[in-house]
């Protein structure tokens, strides 16, 4: 298999899962508008910290108002991060890869690109976002489902799905990292009324608002937390999604469980251990936005692992450099086996 079909089609699936996950960012503040009313009408700015965004945002925007702020993370094109990008990148590695994917999963996206475009040209959509956040959300569901049952479920596969999973990871650990950005500003409401307002509008944001009630009762923030950290099996885990990825890449490395032949497996293997032995009372102890920073970290050296064990051109004969272009795919190709 190429290096440059594994790079692109493991980078389509990263842009789908972003541009969901930032439709989730503003979803859960404008669900915290609709239940609070004007206490949050200022807490915008935080969601472009969040998305570390600060600097592209400021380049071309005065004030982080609610408008500004919506409309930077959903349609602006000088924003690499922004839903119309990510979805513009995710249509042009897929181009690059027609052979690789079936046809279903390039007309699925075709339709979700032409959808956030045209969405970008409605006033009515920054007014009111909820409804296009849903159909962001809802197409990225639909294009994984069409990729399940229409691809192959062979490396190219799990590269996607191992892609997906590190930028969904990355992303659910964000999405309760705005919980303490935006959510909470006072220690002293912690187990008010609000408190639980508050991360129900989380779990909402997450999908995981009938699950977690189903598995874990009445909300308590701690038990929140603990399901969207180091639940095994809520598929928008932290947890679960590092242990599903592991699996891919143990598929394509061919490797054992519990054995590794590259750095990227071996550092995957490492997070998924400790995840799996970690506890919540020790991460609420050390700090939970202290514990998701790290682990931000750690999925940011397992991204430039994979790419280096994977996707980066290895010299053959002389010094050969490897340039990405603007989508995130590769620019030359190699052979991974």
């Amino acid at each position: 298999m190429l290096s440059r079909v594994a790079d692109s089609v493991t980078w389509m699936a990263r842009y789908i899962e972003r541009a969901e996950n930032v439709a989730r960012f503003i979803d859960v503040n404008h669900n915290l508008e609709i239940d609070l009313g004007d206490s949050v009408l200022e807490q915008w700015a935080p969601l472009i910290y969040t998305t570390g965004d600060e600097a592209t945002f400021l380049e071309h925007n005065d004030r982080m108002t609610r408008e500004n702020v919506i409309r930077f993370l959903a349609f602006d094109r000088e924003n690499p991060n922004s839903i119309i990008s990510c979805v513009e990148a995710a249509r042009e590695n897929a181009r690059t890869i027609r052979e690789v994917i079936s046809s279903a999963m390039w007309e699925e996206l075709n339709k979700f690109y032409h959808m956030v475009r045209a969405a970008g040209n409605l006033q009515e959509v920054l007014d009111q976002p909820y409804d296009f956040c849903h159909r962001v959300k809802t197409a990225s569901h639909l294009l994984v489902g069409v990729t399940d049952c229409t691809m192959s479920h062979d490396e190219a596969w799990h590269f996607a799905r191992m892609g997906r999973l590190l930028e969904r990871a990355d992303k659910t650990s964000r999405i309760v990292d705005v919980k303490y950005y935006i959510l909470l500003p006072k220690v002293e409401l912690i187990g008010s009324s609000l408190d639980v307002v508050q991360w129900s509008a989380l779990l909402k944001s997450t999908s995981a608002l009938e699950m977690y009630r189903r598995s874990c009762g009445p909300i308590v923030p701690t038990r929140v937390a603990d399901y969207l950290i180091l639940d095994r099996y809520f598929p928008r885990s932290m947890h679960y999604c590092v242990v599903k990825a592991a699996e891919s890449l143990h598929v394509i490395t061919g490797s054992l469980a519990g054995t590794f032949l590259n750095s990227a497996e071996q550092m995957l293997g490492l997070l998924r251990s400790q995840m799996d032995y970690a506890s919540i009372d020790e991460i609420v102890e050390r700090g939970l936005h202290e514990y998701i920073d790290e682990f931000q970290v750690q999925l940011n050296r397992i991204g430039q692992a994979v790419y280096d064990d994977f996707f980066a051109m290895k010299p053959v004969s002389g010094s050969v450099s490897l340039e990405r272009d603007s989508t995130g795919g590769a620019s030359q190709a190699s052979s991974l086996m």
